[in-house]
């Protein structure tokens, strides 16, 4: 049995159907930060562009999951939030295997205005900052400090799918923490919600 999920699993793998991604590590310096992608304005943006001299937040989202749906308010919030800590902050989508349908460009478009976005809402081409970063799910965040060293890693805060039974927000207090100069206390959570997708190679 082992065997035969073993076998399974290498052929999604090769087929592009589960990505094989190595998580970034704690500490790590921001990967691709020079990749040039596209933006919903229509600019080329890269992670350079957006960072400031307090850090980077980096989100890992879509148009249509159902978590990202469950986070739209909290996701307006934490971007706020970490705007007015002076971080820069950008959404990702890396979604290359649904570019042709709820993910394509125009759709993210609408989405980004609908949303009311002040930041960034890029096109992640040929999954190469998902890659690079290790992310595998929608929505996934990464937050990095004055030096551009990964901090923290994971969800918004301990409950994803229902915002009414939220005990902890993670990446708000990582931010707060970060910014007024304290080590952050929780440094990785569980990232619940939508696999990235993928277009097989």
């Amino acid at each position: 049995m082992k065997l035969i999920f073993t076998t399974v699993l290498a052929l999604l793998v090769t087929h592009g159907l589960i990505a094989q991604v190595q998580p970034l590590e704690l500490g790590a310096s921001i990967p691709k930060a020079n990749i040039r992608m596209k933006d919903v304005s229509g600019k080329l943006i890269s992670l350079a562009d957006v960072r400031t001299p307090k850090g980077l937040l980096v989100m890992f989202s879509c148009n249509t999951c159902p978590y990202v749906e469950k986070n739209q308010a909290r996701t307006r919030a934490i971007g706020s939030f970490a705007q007015e800590k002076g971080i820069g902050f950008i959404v990702v989508n890396s979604n290359e295997g649904s570019r042709d349908s709820d993910d394509s460009y125009k759709d993210m478009q609408q989405y980004a205005h609908a949303q009311q976005y002040a930041w960034p809402y890029t096109i992640d081409s040929k999954n190469e900052l998902a890659d690079a970063f290790g992310a595998s799910r929608t929505p996934e965040c990464y937050l990095f400090d004055s030096e551009g060293k990964l901090v923290y890693q994971g969800a918004i805060d301990d409950n994803p799918a229902d915002e009414t039974k939220i005990k902890r927000k993670h990446l708000e207090l990582a931010i707060t923490e970060m910014t007024e100069g304290r080590e952050v206390t929780v440094k990785k959570s569980r990232s619940i919600g939508c696999s990235i997708k993928r277009k097989g190679k």
